[in-house]
Order: C-alpha cells, then structure tokens, then sequence
C-alpha cells in the first residue's frame, strides 16, 4: 500500500489556498498549512515532512530566509518554491540554496500535482545522492581512522557521526544505519586506544583541548566580564546527536556557537559535573573539600549538592567581578520546571545563574527497570525522539525563548558526560567495597579485562582520590559494562541494552557546550 506523502505548505495567503489543499488532499496527499516562515520552521523541527511548498514572498522571513533556516534541520527535504516574481537573479538563488522545483503564481492545483509526481517518482534519485554523500564521506574517515592523533581529529569524527545519526532519523529507509553503528563501534575502539595514550598528558598540560574543569574560565567568565548576565543550563547525559535534534529549535532565536569538549573520567556526574562546578579536578577537590568528597561517597543522596558554591569559590578564583547575588536551582522533576519558568525573571536579573536539568539522567536509569521506557525507546533513535519531544515541549524551552527576547544575558547550554547503550558484559573482580555503576566502579585491588577496560592502580596520576593505598579505578571501554564472574550470564543479560554512562567512548566523553546569544528583536 502506497504510503501518504506529507507536505508542508508555507504562505502568508495560505487561508486563501484552501480549494487547492483540499485539491492535493482528494489525490491522497496529506497537507499542513503553515502563515510564516517561523511556524514552518518550528513545524519542521517537530514532525516529519516530505517535501516543503514554500511561498517566496512572506512578511517577516521570506521564502529565501525560511529556506535558509530549513535546510539547518533538514538538508535534503524537498522544496518546491512558489513567486510571483519572474526576476532571474531570484531563481539563480533559490536554485543555488537547491531547491527541486520553480513555480510562478498564480498557480492551478494541477501544476503543483504535477510537479509532486515528479518530484516523487525522482525520489529515488535524491535517496541515491545521501547514499553516494554518506560512502564517500565513510570511506575517508575509515582510512584515516586509525591515523587520528589530535583532539580536532576525533572531534571531527564525532560531529560526523553525530550528524548522520540525526539524517538517519529522518530518513530511516536508507539501509544505512545498521552499517553506521558497525563503523562507530570500529571508532570507540581507536578512540579507546587514543584516550590510554593522551589523557595523563592533558590533565597537566595547560595548553590542552578543553575539558571539564575549563568550562566556567573559558565560556562562562568572558561573557561576564564583558558585562554581560551569565545563564548556565548543564542538561544531565546529555549527547551531541541528542543536542542537534533540537538545534533548529534554538537556531530560530537565538545566534549558536556549538563547540565540542572532553569530559573528565570517569564519565559520571560525582566526578565530571563537580569539576564544571569547581574548576577542580576531584583529586584537588577532595584535598580542598575533603568532608564534601567523603560525604558524597558516603551518602549517594548528597552528591553534587555543593554546586552553586563551588561554582561562586571558582567565579571568585577567576577575578570575575560579580554584582548582586547568583542564583541556583536543581531541577529534578517538572514541578521545579515550572518554579523555574514561573521565576524565571530572577534567574534571568541575577549577574550569574545555573540550572541543573537532570530529566535525561533520570530517564537513563529509569529505563533498565521499567518496562514502558524500554518499549518507548528501544535504540538510540527512539531516544533522541524522547529528548526532542521533552525539550521541545519543556519548561527549559518556554524560558529561553523569553531569554531570547533579553540583549543582556547569554546563555550556556552542556551537559557533564553523554551516555551509550552497553552491549557486552566484561568481567570486573573486586571486593564488597565497590562502587556499584555499570561503566566505572572504584574499591580496593580492583581488576578487569586490560583489553576491555582501562585500569587506575595509581589514582593520583589521573587526579582521582583514593581512600587507601589499595584503591583501584577500571572505567569501561567501547560498548562494554562491569559484571561480576559470579552468575555472569544471568546478569549480562539482565543489564545488556541499558543506558550507562561512566567509561571511555565518543558518545559518553565527547560533548557540546553551546553558547546561545539572543537574536536582534
């Protein structure tokens, strides 16, 4: 059965358009209206479309613009453009921005019927051009792969690899994605390699490739000594793909500076988040704090509390100027949202603010005991969905786009570490006193498979704590996860397919930070 072509009609007369809609929609098509550029925008970022009928001149953002903007959600959708204008400059630039076809008003229904069927017997041929782009782009970096040796390098290749995991989402029929994975397992295990030969070197060195523990100095203090509010929203696990789903969201009102960044190891948030906060290494922070480190592995409920001091201790260190008082909250569950958007205009007239958004963690750890999130997000694609359906519909995003309104506040969007789905269990050996996670654990005389772990017998040199003289770290790599010899099978196969955070790979330690700067109102 053929399936319903769905069409995205843009025109600022679209109510006058009626007798055409209900035309293509007698020949099976399916068609939303959109009056402005900006709503097609917004559309278009939340639903799937097969083409776009797009009306040149618009009030506001015209055709050209809205274009412009479509493209950053999705490059390859059709458009077909609709003008009055005849004027060959104006084609030669829609044709430039690659438009599929040039209609000229007035327009009959039967024009545009007949312009939908070629485009859609030629659809063939678009798919095609993705599938020739994705394997000649796959094919470079799989030979230079295993020669990449700078931080810009593997940057590179996550962006890369974030980048087609989101145009896989849009077009799922490809036959691509399965390959895809395959070739990102075959770049964690390079990337594992690089980071056992980099990281020590990193953590001493200060001309290194940003890392956690440099977020607050380089994004934060010269956006307030500039005079300018500082607004940080650090989104639990949150990953880059998960980020670019929602870019075209934010790209509507405010201007994006996206760079990428090393989490500290372990992955996790005791370790990764405190070191946003404080600036410190956990080695400095628990000889600085040493009752703040001891109580957070004592008591799991008292991690991360001490953020909005530290955060103030680390403003101070920096010289940063700080007039008034900063602001803080955790949010935890959507009643906090909405106190958030409801005092937003606090948060927003304080020198500094941040904000913890622990929504994306919280459905991580959620999801290997309950049944109805593993049925609704059962891959790594389902699970971008989630998040761009929670963000676009949050609290978090009600609120910036009243920031986008502000010229004297920027905002700081990251996260602490990413997240991926274990696949295989590895044996770990370790005593009663270890750490419970998945993906990293810490105890005494701890061991693993070398091949399959990285193992800390000297916490100190990566700047990890240790508790006695006997204290291990192993932090997992690749696709791997900790399970214990004992009933191994049983438990592999109970924790396999989980979402876990804590080791070494693209997904987990690779991650945005992005500055969002209000658009002129």
């Amino acid at each position: 059965m053929k399936s319903t072509k769905k069409i995205l009609w843009v025109d600022d007369e679209i109510t006058q358009l009626r007798p055409h809609i209900f035309f293509l929609e007698e020949k099976g098509y399916k068609v939303t209206p959109a009056s402005n550029g900006r709503d097609a925008i917004a559309m278009l970022e939340k639903n799937d479309y097969d083409i776009v009928l797009l009306d040149e001149m618009m009030p506001g953002l015209d055709g050209l613009s809205t274009l412009e903007e479509m493209r950053k959600i999705d490059a390859f959708i059709p458009v077909i453009m609709i003008t009055k204008s005849e004027e060959e400059g104006l084609m030669e630039q829609a044709i430039g921005k690659e438009i599929t076809d040039y209609l000229i008003k007035p327009v009959n229904p039967k024009q545009i019927l007949l312009s939908l069927k070629r485009l859609f017997e030629t659809r063939q041929i678009v798919q095609e051009e993705i599938v020739k782009k994705y394997t000649t782009e796959y094919r470079r970096y799989s030979v230079e792969l295993t020669s990449i040796s700078t931080p810009e390098g593997w940057f590179e290749l996550a962006m890369w690899i974030a980048d087609w995991n989101v145009i896989f989402d849009k077009h799922p029929n490809l036959g691509l994605t399965e390959s895809h994975k395959d070739f990102t397992r075959e770049c964690n295990v390079e990337f594992g390699k690089y980071i056992e030969g980099s990281y020590v070197n990193w953590i001493y060195d200060d001309q290194r490739p940003t890392i956690s523990t440099d977020i607050v100095k380089k994004k934060m203090a010269p956006i307030m000594r500039d005079g300018k509010k500082a607004l940080l929203m650090v989104i639990d696990c949150l990953r880059l793909d998960q980020l670019l789903t929602v870019k075209g969201l934010l790209n509507q009102y405010f201007e994006l500076d996206l760079e990428l960044y090393f989490s500290i190891l372990p992955t996790a948030t005791p370790f990764s988040r405190n070191a946003i906060f404080s600036g410190l290494f956990p080695l400095e922070l628990a000889r600085k704090y040493p009752e703040l480190w001891s109580q957070a592995f004592a008591d799991p409920q008292s991690r991360n509390r001490y953020e909005h001091q530290l955060l103030d201790k680390q403003l101070a260190k920096l010289d940063v100027e700080i007039k008034g008082d900063t602001k803080y909250i955790k949010i935890l569950d959507p009643q906090e949202g909405e106190f958030f958007l409801k005092h937003l205009q606090t948060y927003a007239s304080a020198p500094q603010s941040s904000v913890v958004i622990n929504f994306l963690d919280i459905l991580a750890h959620s999801r290997s005991s309950s049944d109805v999130i593993q049925e609704i997000s059962p891959d790594e694609r389902a699970y971008r969905t989630i998040m761009k359906t929670w963000f676009s519909n949050s609290p978090f995003f009600e609120a910036l786009k009243i920031l986008s309104k502000k010229d004297d506040i920027k905002i700081i969007i990251t996260t602490d570490h990413g997240s991926t789905i274990g696949l295989r269990g590895t044996k770990a050996y370790g005593g009663k006193d270890t750490s419970p996670s998945l993906r990293y654990k810490y105890g005494n005389n701890l061991n693993a498979e070398a091949k399959d772990a990285l193992i800390i017998r000297d916490p100190k040199e990566y700047k990890l704590p240790d508790f006695n003289m006997s204290t291990t770290y192993i932090i997992a790599k690749e696709d791997y996860f900790f399970v214990y010899p004992s009933n191994f099978g049983k438990y592999e196969q109970e924790y396999k397919n989980s979402i876990l955070h804590g080791g070494i790979s693209l997904e987990e330690m690779i991650i945005p930070v992005m500055v969002l700067t209000p658009r002129s109102t």
